[in-house]
């Protein structure tokens, strides 16, 4: 893999965000890594992962076909946000019950990096080339050690209900639609003032959800919530991201938002009740609408993102220090995100791969997804992962901030409280945070 090597950047950590990791150094201390080999004997690995990785049964039994000494157990949190308040709360406890290996979605990363000895060091000279550049940086720590293989990225493109475009009168092919919302040149405004076109012609909803919607908007954002050296952008000065906000809540009060809390079950089922007509989709999301849509057939995928290009999520297998069996998991960790498995979890769950060579490889630039009307999403996400220009600076305090930023969303739509009210409340939370 190329060495990647960031800025050396003066990271302050938290207290609050980090609930209690600044603690982990010295639990880990006293309670030591455990490297050595696992002798003779089976053993089983776990993998702890959230929402969908694409590891099916039959690819992990596949692993043990060629490691007949090893069963590999998957963990599947039924959120990110379960999985990441179980890896934090173990991490602090010394590392006790965690996976052999654990995901870590790429939000998260910078904060963890803080504390790069609860993590083996990954680097393997053989693996050298294997993902794009910017994603190993992502998981590259100030010193050069890499916490975690990449597994997804998530270029954006525009899924929509394409029999409920029809119903408004709007344009409904894909091609159609990519034009409709402006093309390579789409601006968040088009895609704004398309949805009022919409909501003015039909009982449904534009998309499903302000906090979601934000989502893209501040993946734009170079420095959204922090300087370059990981300071904090204090929320009372932060005019860009308050100008965000504001947009979203203008949109809500429009009716251009379900006002759906994402991965609720008002949400879920908001698939089956024709409750939004579009969703911005980063490539992972296909598989979620697909598992929530109950039979719904009417999803399509347009090649076209509002202000060109975007990455939402994306994540990464790490190995704790903490754990029985490291070399044994580092071994399983390369094989998952490996070209085949990266390529296989592409086609089950659409997982764009970050890995080179599996991104090029004519199985994936070939496939496409029947259930969304046989949108050929190699190719989209293939074109949407070349829009990506930046990168955007995402440090050590990015989560926390960005939860006081969408839980003030979340309060105005799903809650109804006055915006103004709201924001006060986020400023509230971020401050609390005392962040430095």
């Amino acid at each position: 893999m190329r060495s990647s090597t960031r800025p050396t950047r003066r990271f302050r950590r938290t207290a609050a965000a980090t609930a209690g990791i600044a603690t982990l150094t010295l639990a880990l201390t006293a309670c030591g890594s455990s490297d050595e080999a696992s002798g003779d004997g089976p053993i089983t690995l776990s993998v702890a992962t959230f929402n969908n990785f694409g590891y099916t049964d039959e690819l992990l039994a596949s692993y043990t076909e060629t490691h007949p000494d090893i069963t590999v157990e998957l963990i599947d949190a039924a959120s990110a946000e379960d999985a990441r308040t179980n890896l934090t709360t173990k991490l602090a406890a010394g590392g006790a019950g965690l996976a052999d290996v654990e995901a870590i979605e790429v939000d998260w990363i910078s904060e963890l990096a803080q504390y790069p000895e609860l993590f083996t060091d990954l680097t393997d000279p053989e693996l050298e080339g294997r993902w794009m550049d910017w994603k190993v940086a992502q998981a590259t720590t100030q010193d050069g050690k890499l916490i975690g293989y990449g597994t997804d990225i998530g270029p954006e493109a525009v899924c929509y209900r394409q029999d409920l475009f029809e119903d408004a009168g709007l344009p409904s092919e894909p091609d159609e639609v990519a034009e409709l919302l402006g093309g390579d040149d789409a601006t968040w405004d088009e895609y704004f003032a398309v949805g009022a076109d919409f909501v003015e012609n039909s009982e449904v909803a534009w998309y499903d959800s302000g906090v979601a919607t934000y989502q893209g908007l501040v993946n734009q954002v170079d420095h959204a919530y922090e300087n370059e050296d990981g300071t904090p952008k204090p929320l009372t000065t932060n005019t860009e991201i308050k100008e965000l906000f504001d947009t979203i809540v203008e949109q809500d009060r429009a009716g251009l938002s379900a006002g759906l809390a994402q991965w609720g079950e008002d949400w879920a089922t908001g698939f089956q009740k024709d409750a939004f007509a579009t969703m911005l989709c980063p490539a992972w999301m296909t598989g979620s609408i697909e598992s929530n849509s109950g039979g719904v057939d009417g999803w399509n995928i347009a090649d076209v993102f509002p202000g060109g290009g975007g990455n939402w999520g994306g994540s990464f297998l790490t190995v704790p220090a903490s754990g029985s069996h490291i070399e044994e998991a580092k071994e399983l960790a390369a094989w998952l995100t490996a070209p085949e498995q990266q390529t296989a979890a592409f086609e089950e769950a659409g997982n764009f791969p970050s890995q080179v060579e599996a991104q090029q490889s004519e199985q994936v630039q070939s496939y496409v997804n029947e259930f969304m009307n046989d949108a050929p999403v190699g190719e989209i996400f293939s074109n949407r992962a070349e829009a990506i220009e930046a990168n955007p600076f995402k440090g050590p305090n990015y989560f926390a901030i960005h939860q006081t930023v969408q839980q003030g969303l979340e309060r105005v739509e799903t809650a109804d409280e006055d915006p103004e009210r709201s924001w006060e409340k986020s400023i509230e939370a971020f401050d609390a945070l005392n962040l430095e």
